[in-house]
């Protein structure tokens, strides 16, 4: 099982180190049978986070012929609305740090990345999961309409405008799209992704290793309807 976690300018370093080396380990777990490897819609490149100017180097390009799982992490910046950037503070094809998050997101659709990612969400082979921010990057593309599907608390509302429908869990499993919460639930996802991709033994390993259970139910869209409280 090969997993490519796509890196775009601003991305939250967290979003991305805490399921790598979730997946990494379970890797080393499993014998090799989980492979994980950053990558950018464009090809290797040294990418900068939106956290302090923290880089991280991209080994690759975004491949649909060797990705099994995608992982989209959110953005890193000053919490707010696109609106609310002075326009003096981002110039026509600039990318400054400390931006708004949702400019920052909504830049990834001037690349490559949003019709990667449609075909690989019409893939029946892959899977596409997201942390954080990163489940607002396919919304804005178009591609969550009618998916259930979790984000940042703080960006529910956004995600349910867009035609998703925003639960507001840790882990949101709609089949071929898994979903995770805010930036800690990177944890979470990389461990629910063993589990339900090479099973419970190697993500119960990792998860002694790293001194961290996972938390919460893993939402699914079965069984009975709650009544509401």
């Amino acid at each position: 099982m090969h997993i490519q976690i796509v890196l775009f300018d601003g991305f939250d370093p967290l979003d991305v180190i805490a399921p790598y080396e979730v997946l990494y380990a379970g890797g080393s777990a499993s014998g090799g049978a989980v492979t994980v490897e950053l990558v950018t819609a464009e090809g290797p490149r040294e990418v900068i986070s939106g956290t302090g100017g923290l880089a991280l180097c991209a080994s690759g390009s975004l491949d649909l012929e060797r990705a099994d799982i995608i992982v989209v992490p959110g953005a890193s910046g000053r919490v707010g609305e696109p609106g609310e950037v002075p326009e003096e503070e981002v110039g026509a094809g600039e990318w400054k740090q400390d931006e708004f998050i949702p400019v920052l997101l909504g830049r990834t659709l001037t690349t490559e990345l949003p019709a990667l990612l449609e075909q690989a969400m019409k893939d029946p082979n892959i899977t596409v999961a997201t942390v954080c921010g990163g489940s607002l990057v396919l919304a804005m593309a178009g591609l969550l309409e009618g998916r259930h599907a979790t984000t940042h608390h703080m960006g529910l509302d956004m995600l349910d405008a867009t035609g998703a429908h925003a639960v507001a869990a840790r882990i949101v499993d709609d089949g071929d799209l898994i979903t995770g919460a805010g930036v800690t639930s990177g944890l979470d996802l990389g461990l629910y992704l063993l589990e339900r991709k090479v099973g419970p033994r190697i993500a119960h390993a990792v998860e002694e290793l790293f001194a961290h259970e996972r938390r919460g139910t893993v939402w699914r869209a079965q069984g009975l309807t709650p009544a509401t409280f």
